[in-house]
C-alpha cells in the first residue's frame, strides 16, 4: 500500500471540471475519469470529503446581470450544484 501524507482531505471540484471539452453540462467520460481517480482514495486509506460547484450548468451571478432576480438565480445555481453532486455520486 502507498504511504500517504494525509489521511483526510477535502477535495473541491469546480463544476467546470465536469465539462471536459463541452461548453456546458457534464461530459460522461470526464465524470467517469474523475470518479475513477476519487474512487482510488479510500483504497489508499484516505477519507475524502467532496465539495462540488454548479457553474457548468448555471451561474447565478451571470443570470442576475441578465435580469433574473439575484435570489432566484442563486437558488437555481444551488440546484445546479445538486445536479452535479448526484451525477458524481452515481459515477462513484
Amino acid at each position: 500500500m502507498t504511504q500517504v501524507k494525509y489521511h483526510r482531505i477535502l477535495l473541491k471540484l469546480s463544476g467546470d471540471a465536469l465539462m471536459g471539452g463541452r461548453r456546458t453540462g457534464i461530459d460522461a467520460e470526464t465524470l467517469a475519469n474523475i470518479a475513477d481517480e476519487v474512487g482510488e482514495l479510500p483504497k489508499m486509506g484516505v477519507q475524502t470529503a467532496i465539495v462540488i460547484g454548479g457553474g457548468n450548468i448555471f451561474r447565478g451571478v451571470t443570470a442576475a446581470t441578465e435580469g433574473i432576480d439575484r435570489v432566484a438565480g442563486d437558488h437555481m445555481g444551488m440546484l445546479a450544484t445538486v445536479i452535479n453532486a448526484l451525477a458524481l455520486q452515481d459515477a462513484l
